[in-house]
């Protein structure tokens, strides 16, 4: 599943495509994803100017003219194809390739716009969804009401942190990938930060000390601005839609590397792999403590 970085940078190349274009027509070709698409519906933004995109969290949310908001969620497989003026189609997500003859088959939503632009919600899964909301009451939503802070925010920050975790007896990577607690970090970036913090992804946070919640803090927000600009993260082949490839992967310390070397220099120690709350999590012995 896409994590914040990720689904930033998909924000920030759609926006950059179809902001101030009108949609002339919504085509669907499977409405059955995670929550079923009725034509009805969707249909109510025909003829309306997208305004705007913004992210809340692994969220996309598109602000269109009449107080109608778009929300989508890419789930496990669901991506956006933008194609252009010229008829090309190029990537905006994260784990694959473009192939005409493949993606055809998995293209669930067309989205006309003028212009001759078209986007394509793509899904493989079919975990992904794409809802309506009224734009006066969207905050209210079911998935977006109890979402934490955004971790780039500096209402991410030490007093917030030790507030939460207060009286709390849940291991550190836990807590981290709870939406409720900070909105938008995964499995990837969980395991980097920890890495970078020198803590052990299976500690208490109630033994954690005020200088480690502060590493905690401090680099959440350096790995997920560094993924940003490096275009967000794959294991496979990642490109914005500017066809400029994601190369946080390259820079990974600890993810997907059991049995590697520490990058640490000093530490003769090898990556462990071990499951928590069946996530698999990347970490060396010696330097996390």
């Amino acid at each position: 599943m896409p994590e914040l970085p990720e689904v930033e940078v998909v924000k920030r190349s759609l926006a950059k495509n179809l902001q101030n274009l009108i949609i002339k027509k919504v085509k669907i070709n499977d409405g059955r994803l995670r929550y079923r698409i009725e034509k009805k519906k969707i249909s109510k933004i025909t003829g309306l100017k997208l305004k705007k995109i913004e992210r809340r969290s692994k969220f996309l949310l598109f602000y269109f003219t009449k107080n109608i908001i778009m929300l989508a969620h890419l789930g496990m497989t669901g991506k956006f194809l933008y194609v252009n003026n010229k008829n090309i189609k190029l990537k905006t997500s994260f784990y694959y390739s473009v192939n005409e003859k493949k993606d055809k088959k998995y293209d669930r939503v067309v989205f006309f716009f003028n212009k001759k632009i078209k986007l394509i919600y793509n899904d493989i899964r079919k975990f992904g969804f794409i809802k309506l909301l009224d734009n006066k009451n969207f905050t209210k939503n079911r998935h977006l009401i109890n979402l934490g802070p955004e971790p780039l925010r500096g209402d991410f920050n030490l007093l917030y942190f030790k507030k939460y975790i207060k009286e709390r007896n849940r291991a550190i990577k836990d807590i981290l990938m709870d939406q409720k607690f900070v909105s938008g970090v995964g499995n990837i970036y969980a395991n980097e930060i920890l890495f970078l913090s020198k803590i052990k992804p299976f500690r208490k946070v109630k033994s954690l000390k005020e200088f480690e919640i502060k590493k905690i803090v401090k680099f959440t927000k350096k790995v997920l601005k560094k993924a940003i600009k490096l275009g967000g993260s794959s294991i496979k082949d990642f490109s914005s839609s500017n066809g400029k490839k994601g190369s946080f992967q390259q820079h990974f310390s600890v993810y997907g590397k059991k049995g590697d070397p520490c990058p640490n220099n000093r530490c003769k120690s090898k990556i462990i792999k071990h499951s928590i709350s069946n996530r698999s999590s990347f970490f060396c012995s010696k330097c996390q403590k």
